[in-house]
């Protein structure tokens, strides 16, 4: 799986490759929510110093990913149902807004690209029996090009910075299983279509309702967890 951005700075030191390593583990779930930090244990892992393990996990913190508390140290963020309604509304509001920015801003060659990326989706994932959706970071991340596609640089820090690792990790690690995968999919496509048709209302209304639907399929998530 690839954690490779287009927006992002090359790897270029010990920390940055700590960084980007722990970041995909966080996400997909390999070093487990809610644990904690051991520094010792991750820099034998990673073969760093404390010093470089402690400037990625301040990096890691900015984006949301780790917390520290007094008393308590540094722990990998735990994914909860309350956590999910607060990023889900901000998420909701900004990428909604960036949908109807991409309406009018994105060009011909990306909306083109756009749809070129749904088709990979359906012919080499799961999508068609309705087993699974994995989107990869990036520029293989059908929400990512939507978000740059809006042109408005705030909004793009926002959402592909600052929240993006975040909303992955509930997508990733909470993600699309069963019936909720092929209607995933039928909404991206009404969403580009939208975007096609420069109806910038309508991929704003549909992008707000996708979300909320993702957002609900996760709650359920977590009231079976709670019921067992």
């Amino acid at each position: 799986m690839t954690d490779s951005f287009s927006n992002e700075a090359p790897v270029t030191t010990a920390s940055d490759q700590v960084f980007v390593n722990m970041r995909r583990e966080i996400v997909e779930g390999t070093i487990a929510q809610g644990s904690k930090i051991s520094e010792p244990e991750l820099a034998k892992r990673y073969g760093v110093s404390r010093a470089t393990l402690r400037e990625a996990l301040n990096r890691l913190e900015s984006c949301y990913l780790v917390e520290r508390k007094a008393n308590v140290g540094c722990r990998v963020v735990a994914l909860t149902a309350e956590r999910l309604i607060e990023v889900y509304q901000v998420r909701s509001s900004l990428e909604s807004l960036a949908c109807r920015l991409a309406a009018d801003n994105m060009e011909p060659d990306e909306i083109k690209g756009l749809k070129q990326l749904l088709n990979q989706h359906l012919q080499t994932q799961r999508v068609k029996e309705g087993e699974s959706y994995y989107q990869e970071a990036g520029d293989l991340d059908f929400h990512y090009r939507i978000i740059k596609g809006s042109k408005n640089a705030h909004l793009i820090h926002l959402l592909c910075n600052d929240l993006y690792q975040l909303i992955r990790m509930y997508r990733v690690q909470m993600g699309m299983v069963g019936p909720r995968v092929s209607k995933a999919f039928d909404e991206h496509l009404a969403i580009i279509n939208a975007i096609e048709n420069h109806d910038g209302e309508l991929a704003e209304m549909l992008m707000k309702r996708h979300i909320s639907a993702s957002q609900a399929n996760i709650q359920t998530k977590f009231d079976l967890y709670q019921s067992e």
